[in-house]
């Protein structure tokens, strides 16, 4: 607001931002509506945005990545999320939840076989924790890989998998021992492996994103694509849930910084009685709530994101943060529908989109009160 630079922030960042939001403009934005009304956009679009740098962030150079730290991938969620279609942002970018177990702890030779194809855009990596008897509580899951000589055969499913349909390659949590977080592990799992199908789900929001179910049927896996460790995967999955709450709270700011622009040149535009909509103390009251809401999720952002590359995030904290991101986003996408009116209730603009994402972003990396209840066990409650 007050254009000081953030101290968080170096010219590199600054300028990696400029590059997002050419992207959004000239790639993202003119498309969006019709992307999202189709229930789908081009696959194409993963190779434009590994062209200019946007795939890479956090991975090895050998593989076609680059270096970057947490504010990287703040900016690219914050300016994604503003062409109001997360939907968009959680295809696009499902390799940033399915690639980083690969990287972190898969072998060599998984590693040089699939990243590469991955961050240049060619394939796409999606992830599978969730099952249709439960989400949040990875530790339960149930789909089994059993060992049998040198591959391991999978049975059970998989729900609400963002790149379900279309992804190439599956990182999927799988039961390889006893009951609880010891007996999990991950699996590299190729789309054309015979037993496994997928459905297409219909949503309430992020229409463009494409969600399926999945189901391994006596799937044989080779052993060469456990990531990992076998029994280690629980904690390679907690890693990941800590980054991916980080940007998803990124993400939800960009949201209702979107809803809050365009309450402001709404009001500024529509006349009521005589005078702008902005002019009424009401509308100005709520605008500026909108702000005050974005202002502090924001600070809490940048603090936990700066704590991260210090080494000192933890889990209360990411959990707490995703709330705060989230309401904001939800306070910001009900004013701009009700500050625009009508318009704000028809389909093709972005808040009205925005309002029906409110709640994926809610439930998904952990729910509301699932985050609640993580912070309040981390701090001893």
């Amino acid at each position: 607001m007050s254009g000081v630079p953030s101290p968080y922030l170096a010219a590199e960042h600054e300028a990696f931002r400029d590059t997002v939001r050419r992207f959004v403009r000239d790639e993202i934005a003119p498309h969006v509506n019709e992307w999202d009304e189709a229930e789908t956009f081009p696959r194409e679009l993963y190779q434009r945005a590994s062209a200019v740098g946007l795939l890479g962030l956090g991975f090895d150079e050998q593989y076609g990545g680059v270096d970057a730290d947490a504010f990287f991938h703040l900016i690219l969620a914050e300016e994604v999320s503003q062409a109001g279609c997360g939907g968009l942002f959680a295809s696009l970018f499902s390799h940033g939840i399915g690639a980083p177990p690969i990287a972190k702890f898969g072998s060599k030779e998984l590693k040089q076989r699939v990243l590469p194809s991955i961050l240049s855009g060619d394939k796409i990596s999606a992830l599978a924790i969730t099952e249709p008897s439960g989400g949040s509580d990875v530790a339960a899951l149930k789909t089994t890989a059993r060992l049998d000589g040198g591959e391991y055969v999978v049975n059970g499913s998989k729900m609400f998998i963002t790149s379900g349909m279309r992804a190439d390659f599956y990182s999927v949590a799988v039961r390889t021992g006893g009951p609880g977080a010891g007996g999990v592990s991950l699996l590299l799992i190729e789309r054309d492996r015979p037993g496994f199908t997928r459905t297409p789900l219909k949503k309430m929001g992020w229409w463009a994103s494409d969600t399926a179910a999945l189901y391994f049927e006596d799937v044989r896996v080779p052993v060469a694509n456990l990531i990992g460790e076998e029994g280690r995967g629980f904690k390679a999955i907690m890693t990941n849930f800590n980054m991916e709450r980080l940007t998803m709270a990124a993400a939800a700011l960009g949201a209702a910084h979107a809803c809050l622009e365009d309450a402001v040149a709404w009001a500024r535009e529509r006349h009521t009685f005589g005078k702008p909509l902005i002019e009424s103390q009401v509308i100005r009251h709520k605008l500026v709530d909108m702000q005050m809401k974005i202002d502090a999720a924001s600070a809490y952002l940048y603090d936990a994101a700066w704590r991260v590359e210090q080494g000192q995030g933890d889990a209360a904290q990411l959990a707490m943060l995703k709330n705060c991101a989230t309401q904001a986003m939800q306070f910001c996408a009900d004013q701009a529908v009700q500050i625009l009116g009508g318009s704000g209730f028809m389909r093709g603009t972005r808040v009205e989109r925005i309002y029906r994402e409110v709640k994926v972003m809610m439930i998904g990396g952990g729910a509301e009160e699932i985050m609640k209840d993580l912070a309040a066990r981390q701090m001893g409650w």
